[in-house]
């Protein structure tokens, strides 16, 4: 069997709805980073795009003998496509899957567009709703203000508030982290909506264009992500999951799954923009011009040419993608050489440790710890032991 017969095909098909926001992030990888593309791509996916992106889910599905598939509609602002059309971009992807293969919508959103009849949308077609949110107003509006200057958080908070009156909807709140903000005071403020879920992200860098620290000589991302993690831990009737700690202990125990940004398991998410062009990992627009360009499109190519493209080989290639100095650590397993954007440089393209390799380190050794404090020896390889 070929590397590429082994590939783990794409079971999360991620439509950029819209792109164009009402809210000017200045972190945000689509409109604010060194790819412009976005803002040259349709504002709008039409039925055309929805007809054959959904045609190529089915055969990639129908090919590979998946039972489900999760279609993640994005942007961008997906809401700006206004309910209508979004209810024909819904309507026209679920007909063009099979009755046997189950479609799981989500939709990620800022909020601030929220409505009853959105979410009686979102009833019709079980859609779950995920919500960007970075804390409390201050912690929110260091970053996410209105293109006139304002603050977001209001109308978010509106929003989420809205969403919460119809549970079932709620998939959870993304937030991005800052060293400016408190980590306790963020987690508690997050958890006060009851989220299933809260997704923390570290801001986008790389070894060219590192993110902010205020003291490089220490881990600071690890120590508010642990910081977290205490919050998090120190109060049994927090019922929320935090997906990358999670996801830390899960990989601490020897799981192996689809986790993006931690482990060596390949990705199996796959971009369709607006205009049918198909993207691997589209978050690589934080490193340069075309990084995420495969020259692909639903159109003209299926999702396994895509699984076969040069720029997404290292999908295939596992431990044997990282520096050389992943490979050999005791802890690659569970961090998995760190986010691929934030191992880029121009001088070793991807084959660097991660910009966040300490803070990684910092963090997964404090979780590890704190399990040996309850009992319970998390798997952790030697290099030697590696499989």
């Amino acid at each position: 069997m070929t590397r590429l017969e082994a590939a783990a095909p794409f079971r999360t098909f991620i439509l950029k709805a819209v792109n164009r926001c009402n809210v000017d992030c200045d972190y945000c990888f689509v409109f604010n980073s060194k790819d412009q593309v976005a803002r040259r791509l349709p504002a709008r996916m039409d039925l055309d795009v929805a007809r054959a992106a959904a045609r190529r889910i089915s055969e990639h599905a129908t090919a590979h003998g998946l039972p489900t598939v999760h279609v993640v509609l994005h942007g961008g602002e997906p809401l700006l496509a206004g309910v209508r059309h979004m209810a024909d971009v819904l309507g026209t992807v679920r007909q063009g899957i099979p009755a046997g293969i189950e479609v799981r919508f989500e939709l990620q959103t800022n909020g601030t567009l929220l409505s009853e009849a959105w979410l009686d949308l979102f009833e019709r077609h079980e859609v779950v709703v995920g919500v960007s949110l970075d804390g409390p107003p201050a912690a929110n509006d260091r970053h996410r203000l209105t293109h006139s200057g304002r603050s977001s958080t209001a109308a978010t908070v509106r929003g989420i508030e809205l969403l919460r009156s119809r549970p079932h909807l709620f998939a959870g709140l993304l937030a991005v982290v800052d060293l400016a903000n408190d980590p306790v005071e963020v987690h508690d403020y997050l958890a006060s909506f009851d989220p299933p879920v809260i997704d923390f992200g570290l801001p986008h860098g790389t070894h060219d264009d590192p993110p902010h620290r205020d003291d490089p000589n220490v881990p600071e991302y690890g120590l508010w992500m642990s910081r977290v993690y205490d919050a998090w831990l120190a109060r049994p009737d927090h019922q929320h999951s935090i997906r990358m700690l999670e996801d830390v202990v899960a990989l601490s125990a020897g799981v192996r799954g689809s986790v993006e940004t931690l482990g060596l398991a390949p990705p199996t998410s796959v971009v369709i923009e607006s205009d049918g062009t198909v993207e691997g990992v589209d978050t690589l627009r934080s490193v340069e011009e075309g990084a995420s360009w495969l020259g692909l499109d639903v159109f003209g190519q299926s999702f396994d040419d895509a699984l076969a493209h040069p720029k997404l080989q290292h999908r295939l290639y596992g431990k044997d993608a990282l520096a050389e100095q992943c490979q050999s650590c005791p802890l690659v397993e569970v961090c998995g050489g760190g986010y691929l954007p934030h191992r880029f440089s121009t001088a070793r393209g991807y084959r660097n440790p991660s910009v966040y390799c300490a803070d990684l380190e910092y963090l997964i050794r404090h979780v590890q710890k704190s399990l040996r404090r309850n009992g319970w020896d998390p798997y952790t390889p030697t290099a030697a032991s590696s499989p």
